[in-house]
């Protein structure tokens, strides 16, 4: 039987929403797997807008959920409206829009929240022991609600080729355990049923980020 599987996103591009690539990935990888997809979006504003050509925010309002509808070609469903009893399974792609419209990551830093919603889908696939993927920075949200969980955001020591690497400390501040992992490799903490991997956290050729995802979405399914 096709697994059923359940896609959080959070807008639609890299600096104010879902990384547009690795959603792109995710999708292929399920379609590839036989998956029933779904997705999802809240039905919020987003933090800010911003122009993506010079990376800087700009005057105006979206909607988190009708942004997500340019990934989902229009099929995208009000977050609210999610049961998780209609599926096996969750991935949550990342992207600048998990830290400031699924959570405020992007503001506070390690003394950030999830978005009220967010969490309680994130918690309640969890007390169902259905599996859970998540990538890029997208990791942060399971650390806030799984507390202790296993993660990887792909290496610990900054440098050119993982210019985010600090994430992974503030991760292991907060009582996770990170685990190094290359672009191409995910981790699966099994006692959460959680598969991570690094995908645009790491500064890699779009077919390795393409690969890894690919990984998350196969250990994902052997799980679900």
């Amino acid at each position: 039987m096709a697994k059923r599987v359940a896609v959080l996103l959070s807008g639609c591009g890299v600096y104010d929403g879902t990384e547009i690539h690795e959603a792109s990935a995710t999708l292929v990888h399920l379609s590839r797997a036989g998956a029933k997809v779904k997705m999802f979006a809240p039905n919020t504003e987003q933090m800010h807008v911003v122009n993506h050509c010079e990376g800087k925010p700009v005057e105006g309002k979206r909607n988190v959920l009708q942004e997500s509808a340019r990934i989902a070609r229009g099929d995208v469903t009000d977050l609210a409206k999610l049961d998780v009893k209609d599926f096996d399974a969750l991935i949550i792609p990342g992207g600048f829009g998990v830290a400031k419209n699924l959570s405020d990551w992007a503001v506070k830093g390690k003394d950030y929240t999830v978005q009220p919603q967010v969490e309680k889908v994130i918690k309640a696939f969890r007390q169902a022991g259905k599996p859970l993927a998540m990538c890029c920075i997208s990791p942060v949200l399971a650390a806030k609600a799984l507390p202790g969980c296993e993660i990887t955001v792909g290496q610990d020591k900054e440098c050119e080729k993982w210019p985010h690497a600090q994430t992974a400390g503030v991760m292991k501040d907060m009582g996770c355990t990170h685990v190094n992992k290359n672009v191409g490799e995910a981790h699966v903490d099994v006692k959460n049923k959680l598969v991570t991997t690094s995908a645009f956290m790491c500064n890699a050729a779009f077919h390795e980020v393409f690969d890894g995802i690919g990984v998350m979405v196969s250990e994902l399914l052997k799980l679900a």
